[in-house]
């Protein structure tokens, strides 16, 4: 009789012990503290055209979305188009915008950095009060900066304007260590893909209007990205140069003036005169004077 009770309570034991190890190992959520929670939702939502606008004069070069030849990016490249985004930071592929550091007298450049909320407003944007941005994730621009104009309002007329476009890589001639050993034939020795020329523009157009259409009348590469939640097109690659082929921190900016815009170049309309340059950085615009939150305009 106390043999067989030594096996029963032998086997009680091995059942306890078997149930512990099932429970312990189970995949249901909450056990052992897992919570499998939400996927996030990837910010860059690709979409086949931009917001609809005026049309333009017969003849100007219609936005299509990724136009020119695309060779084969590199895996980093692809790998950073893949991964989800946060829609407050930059993948560069993007706001992109880091919010600013809350203003102390540590601090004194914050409003500087945040730009002229009244400005702003009375210049025609919609700040709201909880975030400080527009609808857009846009900030407050400086005072005497033009506000963003969405496209879907622009009115583009025939009437010829004239303004300055160059592009240039030149930042990468000093990284080439960075760059795939394939890429490298695609940078021009001087570092310039587009020298500094008058061009002419439509009263109502946009930087990336004048882009698109002067990369198709010089048989020069472009790719673009729609980006709904920033209601502009984002620049990917030009020249077959594109965002993460000369390191992570690496992708092309715009800037008008010798100001680096605070939003997508879709949304910045051009006036008489101006000096558009776009620009690759290597190191997230430290090395062409820009900064974050303004790569690209995002």
């Amino acid at each position: 009789m106390r043999k067989h009770k030594n096996k029963i309570i032998a086997g009680i034991i091995i059942a306890v012990v078997l149930a512990l190890v099932f429970w312990w190992g189970g995949d249901t959520p909450g056990l052992r503290g897992r919570n499998p929670g939400p996927v996030p939702a990837t910010v860059r939502e690709a979409q086949t055209s931009l917001p609809p606008q005026t049309a333009a004069p017969e003849g100007m070069a219609e936005a299509e979305e990724k136009s020119g030849d695309n060779p084969e990016k590199n895996d980093a490249s692809a790998a950073a188009e893949n991964e989800p985004q946060n829609p407050d930071s930059t993948s560069m592929a993007a706001s992109e915008n880091f919010a600013p550091a809350e203003e102390t007298a540590e601090n004194p450049t914050f409003q500087a950095e945040l730009g002229d909320v009244s400005y702003s407003e009375e210049s025609g944007m919609e700040i709201d009060d909880v975030t400080g941005k527009d609808k857009y994730q846009t900030d407050p621009v400086s005072e005497g900066k033009p506000v963003p104009m969405e496209p879907e309002n622009a009115v583009i007329s025939d009437k010829e304007l004239t303004c300055t476009l160059s592009i240039r890589c030149d930042t990468i001639l000093e990284n080439l260590g960075w760059l795939d050993e394939e890429k490298v034939k695609l940078v021009p020795k001087d570092g310039i893909i587009y020298p500094e020329q008058t061009v002419i523009f439509y009263e109502g157009e946009s930087v990336f209007n004048l882009l698109l259409r002067e990369m198709k009348r010089n048989k020069i590469h472009m790719e673009f990205e729609n980006i709904p939640i920033y209601n502009s097109a984002y620049i990917e690659g030009i020249g077959n140069l594109y965002e993460f082929d000369c390191g992570e921190l690496s992708g092309w900016m715009y800037k008008v003036n010798d100001w680096f815009p605070n939003y997508g170049c879709s949304r910045y309309q051009l006036k008489e005169g101006d000096k558009v340059e776009w620009v690759y950085t290597c190191d997230l615009g430290k090395d062409v004077g820009g900064s974050y939150g303004a790569r690209n305009g995002r």
